[in-house]
């Protein structure tokens, strides 16, 4: 983690398995944490973008206020608070 951001890298995950990761990250993130970065790739890690949206998106989840493409299309990120 840095400061209030948690990365994790899902890379050759199946979608299940990287899901479940990010849901564990996101229960047990603390009230520092803001943001939670996950690093998912381009060509193999759209199946896993579309089952993060999937999981996270429309108030499923309610630590997880919205979802953002990251700073390149491998990377999805999911806001918890305002910074």
């Amino acid at each position: 983690m840095t400061g209030g951001i948690i990365e994790i890298d899902v890379h050759g995950m199946r979608v299940e398995e990287a899901v479940r990761a990010v849901a564990g990250q996101v229960h047990g993130a603390g009230n520092s944490v803001y943001r939670i970065r996950v690093i998912h790739g381009y060509h193999g890690g759209t199946r896993i973008r579309q089952g993060l949206r999937e999981e996270f998106s429309y108030g499923r989840e309610p630590k997880v206020k919205r979802i953002e493409m990251g700073q390149n299309q491998g990377i999805t990120e999911l806001i918890l608070r305002e910074y």
